[in-house]
Parts: structure tokens; C-alpha cells; sequence
């Protein structure tokens, strides 16, 4: 009952900050959804080596976006951002076939945290528009997202370059921290 309390003060009430992580193997789309959603525009990438932070302003919260480096190397670094974190957006590149099942031990090694344990995943199904890209059921059964039954979890398919998927994620995110 406190939490839902909290979540109808929060969003009527007044304008709150929430930290959301995004994680999600390099090249899958991180930092264009961070920048596309900040911006409004495409600016050019480079591999993250670190983490980009950024407040993306959506109806009346202040998310604190902590996009954090993909590499293999960097993985292990993760656990270190989990702290007080609401929402966990996790990017797929959707049209990464071979990368899929990596993908997909690295979301449930993350989901295994207690740190992370209430928070609301959104999973970006990134890369729509590729020809071979597949289909949102596709990745959320190759995730094994029907398994996670105690937490709340989303799939949006996304096109980060043109926008497509981004608000509507957001808008499950919204409403479910």
C-alpha cells in the first residue's frame, strides 16, 4: 500500500527524480536512445568506455539516465551503479543473433543482484528497422523474459536512430516506478 502511495504522490504531486540505469551489451544502442531521448537528434558515438549520465526531463520526472559501457571488460563494473536504482532498461540489439544468448546471461546474472531487486525492467528491442532484426516475441523469449514472474518487466521494439519505441517505452517506465 506505501508504494503505491508513493508512486501517486510522485506523479501528481510533484516532480520527482528517479535514477534509471541502462545496460545492455556494447553496440546495441545505449548511448543513441540516451542522446536521441536528451536531444531530440542523432549525434555521432564511439564505444563507451565509462558511463554517460544525463537528466532526461518526461511528463513530470526527472530521470537520471546512467548509460554504462557495454564492452566485456566493463561488465563486471555494473554492480557498481545498482544503488538506489528505480529502473533498469536493458537495450538489445535486436538484429544480433549471435550475441543474443550472451545477452541474454547477462540480463539475468544483473537480475540476480539484490540491489536490483525492485526495480522495473524495460527491455528495448533495438534495431527494428533492420531487415533481419527479430521480431519483439522473438527477443523476449530468447531473453527468457516469461520466467521472471516477481518482477515487472516490459519489451518495447525500438528504432533509437529515428526515435520509434522511445517514448512509449518510457511511458511503461512512467508508470510502473
Amino acid at each position: 500500500m506505501g508504494k503505491i502511495i508513493s508512486r501517486l504522490v510522485k506523479r501528481f504531486l510533484s516532480k520527482s527524480k528517479v535514477r534509471i540505469l541502462m545496460l545492455g551489451l556494447d553496440s546495441s544502442g545505449k548511448t543513441t536512445i540516451l542522446y536521441k531521448l536528451k536531444l531530440g537528434e542523432i549525434v555521432t558515438t564511439i564505444p563507451t568506455i565509462g558511463f554517460n549520465v544525463e537528466t532526461v526531463e518526461y511528463k513530470n520526472i526527472s530521470f537520471s539516465v546512467w548509460d554504462v559501457g557495454g564492452q566485456q571488460k566493463i561488465r563486471p563494473l555494473w554492480r557498481h551503479y545498482f544503488q538506489n536504482v528505480e529502473g533498469l532498461v536493458f537495450v538489445v540489439d535486436s538484429d544480433d543473433r549471435e550475441r543474443i544468448a550472451e545477452a541474454r546471461n547477462e540480463l539475468h546474472r544483473i537480475l540476480g543482484d539484490n540491489e536490483l531487486g525492485d526495480a522495473a525492467l524495460l527491455v528495448f528491442a533495438n534495431k527494428q528497422d533492420l531487415p533481419d532484426a527479430m521480431h519483439v516475441d522473438e527477443v523476449a523469449d530468447k531473453l527468457g523474459l516469461h520466467a521472471l514472474r516477481q518482477r515487472r518487466w516490459y519489451i518495447q521494439g525500438s528504432y533509437a536512430k529515428l526515435g520509434h519505441g522511445l517514448y512509449e517505452g518510457l511511458d511503461w517506465l512512467y508508470n510502473n516506478i
